[in-house]
C-alpha cells in the first residue's frame, strides 16, 4: 500500500506515522492491486483528527475520526473503515481481493445484518431549472436543503449540484464532459 501524510495545523511525529501506516497497512488484506492510502492528520479544538482515504480500483474508501488522542482516532478509522468494507462486502465483490473475509471471522460483525440491495424509500421529481451558482446557492439555502441540483447557464446548461460544506462555505459537483 503507498501512504501520503498530510498535516493541517499539527506536527505529528514519524512515530505516529509509521503507527498509522502499521494500522492502516492491515486493510490492504482486503485490496486487490495496488491500494493508495491518504491520511490527513489535524488538529480541533484540543482534539485530534485521523482521516483516511483509501483508494483501490477506482473505489474509496474515506472515514475521519475525532478523539483526544491521536492514536485513538487512528485505531478509530481504521475499524471504521472496516466495517464499511464488511457491511458493503456483497456489493463489493468484485473490487475486493477473493478470499478477503476467509481469514478470519471477527465476533463483532457475526451478529451484524448484511444488506443485500439498496432501498429507495422515495423518489421525487422536479423540474431542473437553468441558472447561475449564485441563484442555485440562494435557493438551496431558501429551501434549506443541504444541496441543490440545476442547469448551470454559466457552463452551456451542464448538470451540477451545489452543497453545504460541514466547515463552512460551499461546494459544487459539475459534468466534466
Amino acid at each position: 500500500m503507498k501512504f501520503t501524510f498530510t498535516e493541517k495545523k499539527i506536527q505529528v511525529s514519524d512515530e505516529v506515522k509509521e503507527y498509522a501506516e502499521r494500522k492502516v497497512g492491515k486493510i490492504d488484506r482486503f485490496f486487490r492491486g495496488q491500494a493508495e492510502a491518504f491520511v490527513t492528520f489535524s488538529s480541533e479544538r484540543g482534539r485530534y483528527r485521523a482521516e483516511v482515504t483509501i483508494e483501490n480500483n477506482g473505489t474509496f474508501y474515506r472515514v475521519s475520526e475525532l478523539t483526544g488522542d491521536m492514536h485513538a482516532s487512528i485505531d478509530s478509522a481504521c475499524a471504521s473503515i472496516e466495517r464499511q468494507i464488511r457491511k458493503n462486502k456483497t456489493r463489493l465483490e468484485k473490487r475486493l481481493r477473493e478470499g478477503a473475509f476467509e481469514r478470519e471471522i471477527n465476533e463483532n460483525y457475526i451478529n451484524e445484518p448484511e444488506e443485500k440491495e439498496f432501498d429507495i424509500v422515495r423518489t421525487k421529481r422536479f423540474p431542473i431549472k437553468h441558472m447561475s451558482t449564485d441563484e442555485a446557492i440562494l435557493q438551496m439555502n431558501l429551501l434549506e436543503h443541504e444541496f441543490f441540483a440545476f442547469k448551470n447557464e454559466d457552463e452551456g446548461g451542464a448538470f451540477a449540484v451545489v452543497y453545504r460544506r460541514h466547515n463552512g462555505g460551499y461546494g459544487m459537483i459539475c459534468d466534466s464532459n
